[in-house]
């Protein structure tokens, strides 16, 4: 009988610890969609194709990508800063054209969708007050970043036509060096073309001081950066960059550029591309990942290339090898995450939010944002698309995070940093 009473009083204490558990949970998922709710959430790097900006094909539409309107509806994502990439090409009069040609299309591409396709649900913000008024509005938000200066060629006034056309932040190389700065890519081989930035890369940077322009440090070498951060009359930004301390990526800033930007004013925002998140664990999950696609492709009698084999290949042959490959991927996506769900499991926000918070410790609270590089290879598990925003601020209200805390990395510090870049162009342009 003592043993039944005993067994009966353990299932007892236990059905209330796992309901008391529950009733938690519950409480803190409602605290943290309500912050969610109250805070402008912005996330400042999302690639575009301007294919998926025409009149039949567009954003309006649950499109595939892994930003769209309905999916920032949502996962409560306000803002949205689509990007004008360019890829680095040759130094000449030829590649400056052509990157000119690319970069003005994708321009044309978010005015379309602003002005043309859905004004009625998503407007362009040029200013912290235009993303306040909009996103009271109910509508959406959309703002421009230009990933690569290659475009402005050797045409210095090109800095201020960007701006003209909305960009609100730029920056100076991508992967490869460009005629303005190094690339952090440069570590591969210990090949440098200015040491930094060049002549022409440090006009740029005046320039986009003069016209409000956010200088974005994430991709040029760490020389560029620290140069360009000594030049800068304004604050600057990492659109789309995590800590280097955590994971080992020329992509991401280390110890003493953190404390660059901080005593710049600058802010760093997180991006949750999983190779930048947690590098080991991201290489084993490709690996992986990699060998079962290998199975299905091989059973389709598909060869898989390398990614410079696919580059080379004739513009008509790589778009059908990339139509096949996709089709054999979406395939083997549901093999590929049960096989790899213990083998290999996916880097996930938690992996993400360690690297908020190294940088909260590091820089303060007014220095850290948010960034997914969506649409450009960006995304963990948990944070896939815009869809799954919410999750983020799941998991800051988790490790205790306030609501202004909260507030302050999902916007409040970038649209700070705006303010003091443009305040700082109006009295250059004096």
């Amino acid at each position: 009988m003592k043993r039944i009473l005993t067994g009966a009083i353990l299932f007892a204490l236990t059905a209330t610890n796992l309901f008391s558990q529950a009733v938690d949970e519950a409480a803190l998922i409602a605290k943290a969609r309500k912050i969610h709710k109250d805070v402008i959430t912005l996330d400042t790097h999302d690639d575009i194709n301007t294919a998926n900006f025409t009149k039949d094909r567009n954003y309006t539409q649950d499109l595939p990508s892994q930003v769209t309107l309905p999916k920032m509806r949502s996962g409560g994502l306000d803002v949205a800063w689509f990007i004008v990439y360019t890829g680095q090409g040759p130094l000449t009069d030829e590649g400056y054209a052509a990157a000119y040609k690319n970069a003005i299309d994708k321009f044309d591409a978010i005015h379309r969708l602003t002005k043309e396709i859905a004004p009625d649900q998503i407007e362009l913000a040029l200013t912290s007050k235009d993303v306040r008024r909009i996103v009271k509005s109910g509508k959406l938000v959309a703002m421009i970043g230009v990933e690569n200066a290659y475009p402005i060629g050797t045409d210095i006034s090109r800095v201020k036509e960007f701006a003209d056309r909305g960009a609100r932040y730029m920056s100076l190389a991508h992967n490869g060096h460009s005629q303005l700065a190094d690339s952090n890519t440069g570590e591969r081989d210990g090949k440098w073309m200015h040491n930094g930035l060049s002549e022409l890369g440090k006009k740029a940077v005046a320039e986009a001081n003069k016209w409000g322009i956010m200088i974005d440090v994430s991709h040029p070498s760490k020389e560029a950066n620290k140069q360009a951060i000594a030049l800068s009359k304004a604050p600057v930004i990492a659109s789309h960059s995590s800590a280097r301390a955590i994971a080992n990526h020329s992509r991401n800033l280390d110890d003493e550029e953190l404390a660059l930007i901080k005593a710049n004013g600058g802010v760093v925002q997180a991006v949750a591309l999983n190779a930048y998140v947690n590098v080991e664990k991201a290489a084993k999950r490709a690996e992986a990942s990699t060998a079962i696609l290998k199975e299905f492709a091989d059973k389709e009698g598909f060869t898989m290339l390398e990614r410079t084999q696919v580059v080379a290949l004739p513009e008509a042959e790589r778009t059908a090898y990339m139509t096949k490959l996709t089709a054999i991927r979406a395939k083997a996506a549901p093999t590929i995450a049960e096989r790899l769900k213990t083998d290999a499991p996916d880097v996930n926000v938690k992996d993400f939010v360690d690297h908020i918070d190294y940088l909260v410790k590091k820089m303060g609270i007014d220095h850290v944002g948010i960034a997914s590089d969506f649409d450009g290879g960006g995304g963990v598990e948990g944070w896939n698309d815009a869809s799954e925003t919410f999750n983020i601020t799941l998991e800051l209200v988790r490790r205790g995070y306030t609501k202004k805390q909260i507030e302050k990395i999902w916007s409040g510090n970038l649209l700070r940093v705006l303010d003091e870049v443009q305040k700082v162009a109006k009295q250059l342009q004096k």
